[in-house]
This record gives structure tokens, C-alpha cells and sequence, in this order.
């Protein structure tokens, strides 16, 4: 008798539970990415709703909106989602709706950009933990901190009431949740500096806030960073494994620039900057990883690594249903970048973020002037 050869089930196309909330229908998260399309007021365009949607039919377990600020001061660049107010729960329902049709799960990232925040976008000096000259940044009060804490919790609030599953935190990438996080840039004395507990206090309040006001079955997650802005590897690993083991949040989302890196710090190298968080004794808090997945092959080496869920950026850029064709096809590349601006249009990218992706990432042939 001829027997048939037994394959493992491909781990990418699994469910993935959360503590809180609905499980994702498999492993791929669409990243957050700031794509500067939605009105000028914050509220969500049509060229917004069509990318992200479109990621949701393309396959994502689940979509992330772009870092969406919570309060005026937090804006980071003109044209982004805002949830600083009442008035954004018309179009984030929306928007809920569509992601949530398509089988994917639906969440924002909660966002506030601190000393990157552009001074004449928000019409004072930006925030950080202090008065910051090269930035020309403005140190917060004890006061203005816990005011913010409060706009992140009531921000996630309009989220819930949206129909969204969940938040993402973003306190990575020097935005102000990471820098309080630094020590290099958090040198404050109040309580919300100095130890590393005192550094993290302004995340765990938020966190801790969300979760005791928001229903049982709404998901929070946290993207961290590592090895810029003052980041060192060693203390973000404790920061991750103090979330993970406090089990306040469903999920970490560790933002690598390159998931199969060296760490940068040369006492940590020779083996992969992942593998210091997936040795993580993390529990039921699940460890996603981004930066630079092209490949279902990428993807699935991630898994195999021990992350439990990819988050794909580019990626899904440059593909709407990457999911749908990492299914199909083990062996599927992304094309490389760069490609026209009809590609990415294509793609459900509107002018804006098309400019944004010509600026930032060098992702658009220009034609040769005439």
C-alpha cells in the first residue's frame, strides 16, 4: 500500500487566541503605517478606508490602522487619523464595519508623537518628558502626564465604542510613550522618571486604565523598539517581560527594522536580535515581529523562531492579499521595490501615501524629467 506523506498544518494559516477579544483567523497583522490620507481634520477619508479595507479582503487576520493621535498636541504628520475627539467615531465605525466584514480583526493604534511632533502642525512647542533644546521640544508637567494618560485610556474608549477589537499602544521609534521609556531622553524626577519602574509608568498607567475601563473582551497591544533612541536591548527585554508577565496586555509587537538582524551592541551578537524576545517567558501574551518579512518563507521562519504572528509593512504595500498568496504559493516572493505609482495605486494607495512611500522609503520609479 502506498503510503501518503503527512504534512504539519502551515502554522501561518492556524487561529492565534488572545487573552481578551476574538482570535485572529491566522498570522498576519498588516503594520501600522503612517500614510498621511485621511482629511485634514482627522477624520477618515475614502483613500483611507479603501487601504486598509482592501488589506482585510487581501487576507490580514488582522488590520492596524496608522498611528491615530489622541489628543491635538500628539499629531505627528498633516493628513493622519486622529481619535482626539467624538467627532472621529462616524468615519473609525466605519471603518470597523468594512475591516470587520472582510473576517479581520480591527485595531488602532493609539499614538502620540512627542517631540517629533512638527511645532507649526499643532500650533505650540511639541512634548517630551523634558525640555529638549535640539528639538525645541517642551518637558511636561506632573500634571500634563497624567492629563495624557487619560486622553490614551478615553481615546481607546472611542475605539471600543467604535467596533473596534482592540488598541495598539505605540511606544516605540522615539514617539512619547518611548521616550519616557529611555533613559536618555527621560531624565525627569518626578515619579514618572528615573528607575526604570518610574520610566515605565506612564505605559503601564495607560494600560492599566484601558483595561479596567474597556470590556472584557477588548485587546491591547504594545509595539516596542530597540536599539535607537536611546534604547538599550538589555532593559527592553525587561520592559517586555515585565508586560508580558504582569498579563495586562494581549500582545507585544516588536518593531526589529529586520527580524533576521544581529543586535547592533556587540556583546549581544551572534544570534538574531528576535531571539531575545522569543526566549521571553511570555505566558498567554502573544509576540509578534516586524520588519523587512518580503516572503511567505520569511514569514514562516519567523514562526519557526518562535514569534507567534508576523506583522508585514511593506510587504503589504506592495501586495494587498500577501496572505492570500503566501497561501497559495509557499515559495512567494514581493516583488522589489521600487514600482510606479500606478502599481501602488493599484494597490489601494492614495496620491498621498503614494508621496509618502516616493519620500520616505524610495518605493516609486520617477520618470525621467523631460
Amino acid at each position: 500500500m502506498v503510503q501518503t506523506a503527512q504534512y504539519p498544518m502551515n502554522k501561518l494559516f492556524e487561529p492565534l487566541s488572545f487573552c481578551h477579544g476574538p482570535a485572529m483567523p491566522n498570522r498576519f497583522m498588516l503594520a501600522p503605517m503612517t500614510n498621511q490620507q485621511s482629511h485634514a481634520d482627522g477624520t477618515l477619508s475614502d483613500e483611507e478606508y479603501r487601504w486598509l479595507v482592501m488589506r482585510a479582503k487581501g487576507g490580514f487576520g488582522a488590520v492596524m490602522t496608522c498611528g491615530a493621535h489622541v489628543v491635538p498636541s500628539g499629531q505627528g504628520f498633516p493628513g493622519t487619523l486622529s481619535i482626539s475627539s467624538d467627532l472621529h467615531i462616524a468615519g473609525l465605525t466605519r471603518l470597523a464595519r468594512g475591516i470587520k466584514q472582510e473576517g479581520s480583526l480591527a485595531i488602532v493604534q493609539l499614538f502620540h508623537a512627542g517631540s517629533r511632533s512638527p511645532r507649526d502642525l499643532i500650533g505650540q512647542a511639541p512634548l517630551s518628558p523634558i525640555d529638549d533644546l535640539s528639538t525645541g521640544s517642551r518637558g511636561m508637567t506632573t500634571a500634563e502626564v497624567e492629563e495624557l494618560v487619560e486622553g490614551f485610556i478615553v481615546a481607546a474608549l472611542r475605539a471600543e465604542k467604535a467596533g473596534f477589537d482592540g488598541v495598539e499602544i505605540h511606544a516605540a521609534h522615539g514617539y512619547l510613550p518611548c521616550a519616557f521609556l529611555s533613559p536618555a531622553s527621560n531624565l525627569r524626577t518626578d515619579r514618572y522618571g528615573g528607575s526604570l519602574e518610574n520610566r515605565a509608568r506612564f505605559v503601564r498607567e495607560i494600560i492599566a486604565g484601558i483595561r479596567k475601563r474597556c470590556g472584557v473582551e477588548f485587546s491591547i497591544g504594545l509595539r516596542l523598539s530597540v536599539e535607537r533612541f536611546g534604547l538599550e536591548l538589555e532593559e527592553t527585554c525587561r520592559v517586555a517581560q515585565d508586560f508580558m508577565s504582569e498579563k495586562t496586555i494581549d500582545f507585544i509587537d516588536m518593531s526589529l527594522w529586520d527580524v533576521f538582524k544581529e543586535p547592533a551592541d556587540e556583546g549581544f551578537q551572534g544570534r538574531s536580535l528576535m531571539s531575545y524576545f522569543t526566549e521571553l517567558n511570555r505566558g498567554d501574551v502573544r509576540l509578534g515581529v516586524a520588519g523587512k518579512i518580503m516572503s511567505a518563507a520569511d514569514a514562516k521562519a519567523c514562526l519557526d523562531a518562535g514569534a507567534d504572528f508576523v506583522l508585514n509593512g511593506r510587504a503589504a504595500v506592495l501586495h494587498h492579499n500577501f496572505p492570500r498568496k503566501a497561501h497559495a504559493d509557499d515559495s512567494f516572493e514581493s516583488v522589489p521595490a521600487p514600482v510606479s505609482r500606478a502599481y501602488l495605486e493599484a494597490e489601494g494607495l492614495g496620491p498621498s501615501f503614494i508621496q509618502c512611500m516616493a519620500d520616505w522609503f524610495d518605493f516609486v520609479i520617477e520618470p525621467d524629467a523631460k
